[in-house]
């Protein structure tokens, strides 16, 4: 077994639930196992990006935890950072 935490935040209320895990088990199933949608009902595990320690995993299904780890799950952006960059630009000058 090997202890994992599976995080998500919102601007109000953040949440990292830790739970242990069979060696082997992949980000997607952890996220599963933890109960966060649970918290979350926006969550949908199959679609949110997901990254460990800030890092985007491509393929969470097939990713497999190490001792440790850190799943998080990510909101859509609102606004593509680019444009909100531009928009600040335009608003200083």
């Amino acid at each position: 077994m090997i202890r994992v935490e599976v995080a998500y935040a919102r601007p109000e209320r953040q949440e990292i639930i830790a739970l242990q895990v069979p060696d082997g088990t992949t980000a997607l199933e952890a996220v599963k196992r933890s109960g966060i949608v649970g918290v979350f009902p926006e969550i949908d595990p199959d679609c949110n990006d997901m990254g460990i320690f800030g890092k985007v995993i491509k393929s969470p299904a097939d990713h497999a935890l190490r001792d440790g780890d850190r799943v998080e799950l990510y909101r859509p952006l609102k606004i593509d950072p680019k444009q909100a960059r531009l928009n600040r630009a335009k608003k200083k000058g």
